[in-house]
């Protein structure tokens, strides 16, 4: 029985992997090919296709790590607490890379690699929150006092979600305003808004496939950690009855 679930689980694992690879190479071939170059940036623009997709997918990731934290707090399973260790590796990986596309954006757009801007700034401490909650499972100690802290760090990095993305709005920033999603309809061309369709999916497939293989190792990680403290009791009794 659990060899079948085994066999069906990496089916579905290879079937989704197919299926990402297959939507990423077809993003890929519209990012630089099929999506028109803008007349205002140049070729720099297309980093657009993979920075913005990123993000979402970072900001995804903390909302899951925070909807996991909260239910761990609520329920005390491993499983909640798995699925919050999971996406928050996921999240700190995508939110760098949020970082670096934004760099290499900035540079000839910009003029610098860096500025203090509001969006900025409000991603670069999300990046510190996750860094801080791995921080946290490394050094609290106690497995479940590591769970309860980091599961209330987590949600605070989701509530820094909504301040990045209402920050434009807020502050004075170089970002430009929402551009994709506004009232009159995408304000770029429908072959661009296009081509950032489809680099969500798979970006989004993506973060599904890397969450399905996490998760599965975050369970064998938790199988291997209670095994080895069952083996530490028993090897307890067993020095006790050997004193006596």
């Amino acid at each position: 029985m659990v060899q079948r679930r085994g066999s069906a689980m990496g089916r579905v694992s290879a079937g989704l992997g197919v299926v990402t690879a297959i939507v990423m190479a077809a993003a890929l071939y519209m990012m630089f090919i099929y999506a028109p170059t803008d007349a205002v940036q140049g070729q720099p623009q297309r980093i657009f296709y993979i920075h913005v997709p990123i993000a979402t997918i970072a900001f995804l990731s903390s909302f899951v790590l925070a909807v996991g934290g909260i239910g761990y707090l609520v329920r005390r399973s491993q499983r909640w607490d798995r699925l919050a260790r999971a996406s928050a590796e996921i999240g700190l990986i995508f939110t760098t890379l949020v970082l670096l596309t934004g760099s290499l954006w900035g540079r000839p757009i910009w003029g610098t690699w860096w500025t203090w801007d509001a969006r900025l700034t409000t991603t670069l401490i999300l990046w510190f929150i996750y860094l801080g909650y791995f921080m946290l499972r490394a050094y609290a100690g106690d497995a479940d006092r590591a769970a309860r802290y980091s599961a209330v760090l987590g949600i605070i990095g989701a509530i820094d979600v909504p301040i990045i993305y209402l920050s434009v709005d807020w502050w004075r920033t170089l970002h430009p305003g929402p551009v994709l999603f506004t009232s009159g309809g995408p304000a770029m061309p429908g072959s661009m808004f296009v081509t950032f369709m489809v680099s969500l999916l798979a970006f989004t497939l993506l973060y599904v496939w890397l969450m399905y293989q996490k998760y599965m190792i975050e369970s064998v990680k938790d199988r291997v950690a209670e095994r080895q403290f069952q083996l530490a009791e028993r090897q307890a009794e067993i020095r006790e009855g050997m004193a006596l």
